[in-house]
């Protein structure tokens, strides 16, 4: 088995990406470092998932969500950002240099991997947490090890996972950040909604297929969430407040003006809850 990030990683990184290259200015990320970091082949450009016009809105959401947890980390004034399930995020080496330690959780062999090439670009690590998800390793107890002081407000972040997760896993992840962190810490976490809550017949229709080729990979969508069951769920889990911001809000902070009407997909929202 490979230790490299799996397909789902890289192609955040590469529609992150293909964002600054086909997008027009201003961006709403810029990072292609992702790209250096997955080094995919010469053509990567050609393949159905990197299509610029089918993909728009789905590279419009990931970094619109992206930024969004990027500038809480500076809004909330903490010092320590916490990735799970980090892949090839690149917020370390983007804002090296800035105060905020960052501690990525991911699978020993991925995490290997990347602190491989990252040796080889000459760019900075960040802590890095192994867990060993399959084998049931608990990640908390291993984030403490590596230096995370949870007396200090935190910043806490799952994005483009919940939706592989059971509902009793997602649960037992907003249970264990909000029994954890600092008061005054926030936990950021996407979610991906009904499809037929999603207003677009368009979008529809990519959900659709979308949901058949993750099924067809090995890795089904199992679990997804109207917006007030899953604020529900982190009020219940133990969090202060609890909001969920959507693709309207997105638009109204980051697509507002744009000559070229892009706008992020619907389908997937975030989790912004504060203990």
């Amino acid at each position: 088995m490979s230790d490299k990030p799996d397909h789902t990683a890289e192609r955040v990184a590469l529609w992150r990406a293909l964002h600054v290259m086909v997008d027009a200015p201003p961006h709403v990320l810029a990072d292609e470092l992702g790209l250096r970091l997955a080094a995919p082949d010469d053509g990567w450009r050609a393949r159905p998932d990197m299509n610029a016009a089918t993909t728009r809105t789905m590279r419009a959401a990931i970094v619109a969500r992206a930024r969004y947890v990027e500038e809480l980390v500076a809004e909330r004034g903490v010092a320590q950002y916490a990735l799970l399930g980090a892949g090839l995020d690149t917020y370390a080496q983007r804002h090296a240099g800035n105060g905020v330690r960052v501690f990525e959780i991911d699978r020993p062999g991925t995490q290997a991997w990347k602190r491989r090439r990252l040796v080889e670009l000459g760019l900075p690590a960040p802590t890095f947490v192994p867990v060993d998800f399959e084998a049931g390793q608990a990640w908390w107890p291993q984030l403490l090890a590596a230096g995370f002081d949870a007396t200090r407000p935190s910043v806490v972040a799952s994005t483009g996972v919940s939706m592989y997760l059971t509902h009793e896993a997602n649960v037992a992840t907003l249970r264990a950040v909000a029994a954890a962190v600092a008061p005054g810490s926030t936990f950021a976490m996407t979610f991906m909604i009904p499809r037929d809550l999603v207003p677009d017949p368009e979008e529809r229709q990519i959900r659709e297929f979308s949901e058949r080729g993750a099924r067809a990979s090995g890795s089904p969508f199992i679990s997804f969430y109207a917006p007030d069951e899953m604020i529900a769920a982190a009020r219940a889990a133990g969090f202060r407040e609890a909001s969920a911001v959507t693709a309207d809000d997105y638009v109204a902070r980051y697509f507002a003006g744009r000559s070229d009407g892009l706008r992020p997909a619907y389908s997937e929202q975030l989790l912004v809850a504060t203990v």
